[in-house]
């Protein structure tokens, strides 16, 4: 019985199925997968999906997972090689059977749909959650921003009252964590090189 609560899609190899449950912002610390020969099980919050059974075995202690911004990646080994062309089935099959030593596997000419989709938004976000140790090359502004919400939600209440502070009274040209050298004086504004601190009224 298969209990869909999440969008989610698929694409696969011979070797791999891998999974993308569309949950965003998903908290690592709370994310949960049970893996089991013909079974997964995700679980974040209330939010649950399940999928039983699956329609080829898989070899659990090899399956992983990575929990980005938008989704979560499920990366299943199969534990016989081919094409599944569906999540779950009520009926063994072929790489199962395969598994059992059938002397001969017959195939039928009925290729299994491409998910498109799914090798489309992997491909597309697979760039877009890197994150800086992963690539140091990854930047912008979003990339800054996420670098500076870190050290603001890590730090203690001293740093945190720096930041705002700095911030706020430079015009967004200086951010310290100084809490002693900051609290003694308004914070100057020091616009970059070559340009010119205007004051809006």
């Amino acid at each position: 019985m298969a209990t869909a609560t999440i969008r989610h899609e698929f694409y696969e190899t011979d070797e791999r199925l891998t999974l993308s449950i569309f949950d965003r912002g998903a908290d690592p610390a709370q994310v949960s997968l049970e893996f089991g020969p013909r079974k997964l099980v995700y679980t974040h919050g209330d939010k649950s999906l399940v999928l039983e059974p699956l329609k080829g075995q898989i070899v659990p202690d090899q399956c992983d997972f990575t929990v980005g911004k938008v989704k979560v990646e499920v990366r299943l080994t199969k534990a016989a090689g081919g094409r599944w062309g569906g999540l779950i089935g009520d009926s063994p099959d072929r790489p199962a059977l395969a598994n059992s030593a059938a002397p001969s596997i017959t195939t039928t000419s009925v290729k299994p749909r491409k998910n498109w989709d799914g090798i489309t938004t992997n491909i597309l976000s697979s760039d877009k959650e890197k994150t800086t140790e992963e690539d140091p090359n990854v930047g912008g502004d979003s990339t800054l921003n996420s670098f500076f919400q870190k050290i603001y939600g890590d730090a203690d209440e001293d740093t945190k009252r720096a930041m705002m502070k700095s911030y706020q009274e430079s015009g967004g040209t200086t951010l310290s964590t100084n809490w002693d050298e900051v609290k003694r004086a308004p914070v100057e504004v020091k616009p970059p090189q070559g340009s010119e601190w205007k004051k809006w009224n």
